[in-house]
């Protein structure tokens, strides 16, 4: 018999709920008891029909009881769903093998951080840029303004191509200081070169497809292709950039990093843009341009893109990670209006669209002259880290046993060794002296290449000096 304890604070219907569930779940009352009708139980227990309705619609919603207008409410057969459930619990959940995936992150992450067990003094970083509270104040301006001045409408669903005032503040910027101009609706948001990559592989390629990559090259451009299931194809780089004779007339797509070699640093000479411009439109196949650090040039303007030479079939990259700041996640992908129409439907359909105050806060920090001003700012820093790097590696002899290229662009160069270095062994003899190092066999796929990627931009102009001399030291 159910009770009522009327001192209780509880309410009485969760009193006699919590009776009835006990009574089930112990056995008390066994699958198939028929209940008392809920007028005769009323009686019974001294309390209103309407509560023990109450009580016997919760039994009914959570699956303890039954009902039939002849049969009555009845306690249901809930014991065998328990036992099925306790054993999928037991076995746990079945999850796919993902050899391919786990393969690629643990490459991924390798390459990225390098090896995390080491107490580093100096990290000569080839992935990220300088930054300080100068950019973290005019930021913080930047988005506590946007937060300020966005309307409602900002935060519905947004548009799969991206925020259109941030879109326009890009399209301005490429065409002002890039020299490509294009209508908004060619300008793609996303968040970062791993997921434009990724895109593109989804919405413009199938399964098993021929893409060609850079090799050295930059990593998570053909571990995303591979994870898409298309046929890589790596393609040797030298001293003028990627070997287009070398680049199978079956591909559909080849990446390249024609303004400055993503590990290599090299600029892709004229000949050979004209070469590889010649063979996509022969072939048509598509050509993705990773334009990631162009902006920083120590020699003369920036050089021009492949998309200003022939937009018809290349798809121009651009991220803000190296410009700006890698937690933003925010890049851009330009193309033709057809394929960007496409990237857009798959975008819609997997991602629906970018997180909203990022693009507002971006746009506000480019349209007020933030970013440009940050930009110049930088600029400066990394000229002086440059030349602090270029003349440390001479002054040091290390010009003399390797060879340094890559130093024109970009935000990294190479110290490139003969086939006969063990790199391993000195990539952790310099993380004992404090020093970290990147490998240049990290950003090769076939390739026997070695050497190091030295990223200057997180480095001061001493702590290079310093890193450099105990790397001579070292090696020499």
């Amino acid at each position: 018999m159910l009770k009522v304890n009327r001192d209780d604070e509880c309410p009485i219907w969760q009193q006699l709920l919590d009776q009835a569930i006990h009574n089930i779940t112990t056995g008390k009352w066994p699958p198939g008891e028929l209940l008392l009708p809920s007028r005769e139980l009323a009686l019974l227990v001294g309390v209103s029909r309407s509560t023990i309705q109450i009580v016997y619609e919760e039994l009914f919603s959570r699956g303890y009881t039954v009902t039939s207008r002849r049969g009555g409410t009845r306690v249901s057969d809930w014991t065998q769903k328990t036992r099925f459930m306790e054993e999928v619990a037991a076995r746990g959940p079945i999850t796919p093998e993902l050899p391919l995936l786990n393969d690629a992150v643990s490459q991924l992450q390798n390459w990225f951080r390098g090896k995390e067990n080491r107490n580093v003094e100096i990290d000569f970083s080839p992935h990220e840029p300088y930054l300080d509270q100068h950019f973290q104040a005019n930021w913080r301006q930047s988005f506590l303004q946007a937060s300020k001045e966005t309307d409602l409408a900002s935060w519905a669903y947004g548009n799969p191509y991206g925020f259109v005032p941030l879109r326009e503040q890009i399209q301005r910027y490429l065409s002002l200081e890039r020299g490509i101009h294009v209508h908004i609706d060619q300008i793609i948001l996303t968040s970062g070169a791993q997921h434009s990559l990724d895109l593109i592989a989804q919405a413009l390629l199938n399964e098993g497809e021929t893409v060609c990559v850079e090799d050295p090259g930059f990593p998570a451009s053909w571990m995303a292709m591979k994870y898409r299931r298309m046929n890589v194809v790596p393609v040797p780089v030298d001293d003028y950039g990627i070997q287009a004779e070398r680049v199978p007339p079956q591909s559909k797509l080849v990446y390249v990093t024609p303004s400055h070699q993503c590990a290599v640093g090299v600029i892709m000479s004229e000949p050979r843009r004209q070469q590889l411009l010649h063979m996509a439109a022969q072939h048509q196949f598509w050509m993705v341009e990773d334009d990631y650090d162009s902006e920083f040039r120590y020699r003369g303007d920036p050089l021009p893109t492949l998309f200003s030479q022939q937009p018809q079939n290349t798809l121009y990259m651009m991220s803000f990670s190296k410009m700006v700041a890698p937690g933003i996640r925010i890049s851009a992908i330009v193309g033709p209006t057809e394929a960007i129409r496409q990237l857009a439907h798959v975008h819609e359909l997997t991602y629906r669209h970018l997180p909203i105050m990022e693009q507002l806060t971006l746009a506000h920090f480019i349209e007020h002259g933030h970013f440009m001003r940050h930009m110049r700012r930088v600029r400066n820093v990394y000229r002086r880290r440059h030349e602090a790097m270029t003349k440390a590696i001479v002054a040091t002899g290390l010009s003399k046993r390797f060879k340094l290229s890559g130093v024109e662009t970009g935000l990294h160069m190479l110290l490139e060794a003969e086939g006969s270095f063990d790199e391993e062994a000195a990539t952790n003899q310099a993380l004992d002296k404090g020093i970290r190092v990147y490998p240049l066999s990290k950003y090769c796929l076939e390739s026997d290449r070695k050497g190091w990627v030295l990223g200057f931009a997180k480095v001061d102009e001493s702590a290079i000096e310093t890193g450099i001399q105990r790397l001579a030291e070292l090696l020499l």
